[in-house]
């Protein structure tokens, strides 16, 4: 007879994956990359090594699973904003205040900067982060490219698409740097500085 209880309980393998990345983000957050052992993140996960084993191959493949999960979030949002009706511009300034929070939180801008500083170091996970971006300016430059001035070259586009990710990516450094920054007031001028760039 099959035990209910038992077989309810058992965590799925997607569940036990998301377990294994909170806990690699935990250690990663206080220990820095090499700080953190798949040894700690087994034991912060609560589960033995071999068992962390059974899901990624090393830490970088947990870089890799990291870096995926946020570019999963990060197309919903696109599609999120690409699907509302009325200018793109409006689209993008009604998302900024959340955009904004989620660049100043400090947990997630400290864990970005050792996976960053990491990439400077090991060539495989430059490489993961590498191919998160190129996919993650696809998506960008064919949402933007809906309010696209005719007479901008495909080098100024571009580089207005670069200019936007720059903004963002800064904000990540001012949130260790300046974390009591006012957010309401920089919000206001990212949107203006927006829309600057964009039409």
């Amino acid at each position: 007879m099959i035990d209910e209880a038992n077989t309810t309980c058992r965590p799925t393998p997607e569940a036990r994956r998301q377990q294994i990345l909170d806990a690699a983000c935990d250690c990663v957050r206080h220990a820095g990359f090499h700080g953190a052992s798949m040894a700690e993140i087994a034991k912060v996960a609560g589960l033995s090594v071999g068992q962390i084993y059974r899901y990624f191959e090393n830490k970088e493949a947990i870089i890799a699973a990291i870096v995926a999960q946020d570019l999963a979030e990060m197309r919903e949002k696109f599609a999120e904003m690409e699907s509302r009706p009325g200018d793109l511009l409006d689209a993008l300034s009604e998302h900024l205040p959340e955009a904004v929070d989620k660049c100043f939180d400090l947990g997630r801008a400290s864990l970005t900067l050792e996976v960053l500083a990491e990439a400077s170091r090991n060539p495989k996970v430059a490489a993961i982060l590498q191919a998160a971006d190129a996919q993650e300016r696809v998506y960008a430059q064919a949402m933007l490219d809906r309010g696209r001035r005719p007479e901008w070259s495909d080098a100024e586009f571009q580089a207005r698409c670069e200019a936007v990710g720059l903004l963002f990516d800064g904000m990540i450094i001012r949130a260790v740097n300046h974390p009591d920054t006012d957010r309401g007031p920089l919000t206001e001028v990212l949107r203006q500085t927006l829309r600057q760039l964009l039409s």
